[in-house]
């Protein structure tokens, strides 16, 4: 069985001769031409199906080995960080661009955080999610930064994962402005890289202590 290949993105799969790709979609947030060029091209290079994914991206699945360069030629799109020890995915809910339930804008805040951090390597595979309201239908209580929209402002969690021991992420600060999230988000993203060890962020946290990891990124107890 042949394995993935991490230059070209592609994800071997089960029959162990085709592979899936994941073109890069912002916060999921998509054109009607772009979905039409994805479309085009699956169907170009016989793929066996298009799978949309938990990370809002459009996974174009049952590719051959040798049709990779040409696809993502074709696609002309940035390859979604499916696989690796980085930046996985950024997250979010429509917020109040579109939702009527939205307390904050999570698109935007989303998208700015998508844009700094997508794909930087990381000691560990590293996911964020945005919600625009305590709803939370992007789940940032289980991921490695969680932002929540409230009507006072922006909720911050850390450490929280899926996968096969899963846990809730712990509330950080309560209350931010959008400057504050992100000044906060880079704080947390230079103490993980310096911090070196390859471990989920959660579990660095239970390692160090988590007031010790609040004095470390500059959040007062």
């Amino acid at each position: 069985m042949t394995g993935d290949i991490p230059e070209k993105a592609a994800i071997v799969q089960r029959d162990g001769k085709t592979y899936a790709i994941a073109p890069h979609i912002p916060g999921g947030i998509v054109s009607p031409k772009t979905l039409r060029k994805i479309a085009d091209v699956a169907e170009k290079y016989g793929a066996s199906a298009l799978k949309l994914t938990s990370a809002q991206r459009i996974a174009i699945v049952g590719l051959k080995e040798e049709d990779l360069d040409s696809v993502w030629t074709a696609l002309s799109m940035k390859p979604g960080a499916a696989i690796g020890l980085c930046v996985r995915s950024v997250k979010l809910c429509p917020g109040t661009t579109f939702c009527k339930k939205g307390k904050q804008d999570a698109v935007g805040l989303g998208l700015k955080l998508d844009e700094r951090y997508h794909g930087m390597e990381l000691p560990s595979k590293f996911k964020m999610a945005v919600s625009g309201c305590p709803n939370s239908c992007s789940e940032p209580a289980i991921k490695d930064v969680g932002i929540m929209g409230t009507a006072k402002g922006y909720t911050l969690m850390v450490g929280g994962s899926a996968g096969p021991s899963p846990s809730l992420a712990k509330t950080l600060a309560k209350g931010l402005s959008e400057d504050e999230v992100l000044d906060l988000v880079e704080n947390i993203i230079n103490f993980y890289k310096s911090y070196g060890k390859p471990k989920r962020l959660g579990k660095v946290i239970e390692e160090i202590g988590f007031e010790k990891f609040k004095a470390e990124i500059g959040v007062e107890s």
